[in-house]
């Protein structure tokens, strides 16, 4: 089965879904992963490993080493360029052209001949406007794609108790929850292949937990995924990407 993670940023595929990516792979999946830029508008780190004009190379080969810790097939990039953050924390998206985003990933996902794709979900996760063009790009996609439209999942779905809530979508509830835990250990080796991000990915919880956490403590075992299409009325869905996942599968937890 030929899976594509569709993600705006290098670093969202680990801490977003990593478990679940490096859980499919396990069971025998391809899954291939498609990065819209290479991350040029990021942290350097702390202390900086790099001049900015330096940071898209580095955190592509930060990508790199993730998806070979994630056990993925293969990585490609689609050459657009992440927006620097503002000055005031401002994001930005990557690019307005939604048409031109959708027909590249139409194009991609016939490439690689994918079953399913996984993409962000329909809120950002924290409202990160490059995410949000993801995900749009992503449903134009299985529109232009008509019966030949592959399955489409979000991460990041809203579920009770969410581990870390600050990063769910709360207009896309859970159809899979899934423990994490067996690959959890995947999941940290590629979170610490991201090296210029690792301050930023502990930063918020260290403040708020009042001590420096570290990078395994931060990192979240219980993932989820939305069914985008076909729609879900009710119910856990039956569908291939599903039934593969079955074996860390959680019951879905009522409000």
């Amino acid at each position: 089965m030929n899976i594509l993670v569709f993600f705006a940023h290098p670093d969202d595929e680990t801490i977003l879904c990593g478990g679940t990516l490096a859980l499919l792979a396990r069971a025998g999946a391809e899954v291939h992963y498609l990065c819209a830029t290479r991350g040029e508008g990021g942290e350097l780190g702390e202390p900086p490993l790099c001049e900015r004009a330096e940071l898209g190379a580095v955190r592509a080969a930060e990508l790199e080493c993730a998806v070979e810790a994630l056990g993925g097939a293969s990585l490609t990039f689609l050459d657009y360029v992440d927006p620097v953050v503002g000055e005031d924390g401002r994001l930005h998206p990557y690019t307005t052209d939604l048409d031109a985003l959708a027909t590249q990933l139409v194009e991609y996902v016939r490439r690689v001949q994918a079953v399913a794709v996984i993409t962000h979900g329909s809120d950002g996760e924290y409202g990160h406007p490059a995410h949000w063009v993801t995900h749009q790009a992503a449903r134009r996609m299985i529109a232009a794609a008509d019966a030949s439209a592959p399955l489409l999942y979000s991460f990041s779905a809203s579920f009770p108790n969410h581990p870390r809530p600050r990063l769910a979508n709360p207009d896309d509830p859970a159809h899979l929850v899934l423990d994490v835990r067996p690959a959890f250990d995947q999941k940290v080796a590629a979170a610490y292949c991201h090296r210029t991000q690792n301050a930023l990915f502990v930063r918020r919880m260290s403040k708020r937990a009042g001590r420096q956490l570290s990078l395994p403590e931060v990192l979240m075992k219980l993932e989820s995924l939305h069914r985008v299409h076909p729609p879900l009325s009710a119910g856990a869905p039956q569908d291939a990407l599903a039934r593969l996942l079955s074996p860390w599968s959680q019951p879905l937890m009522q409000p």
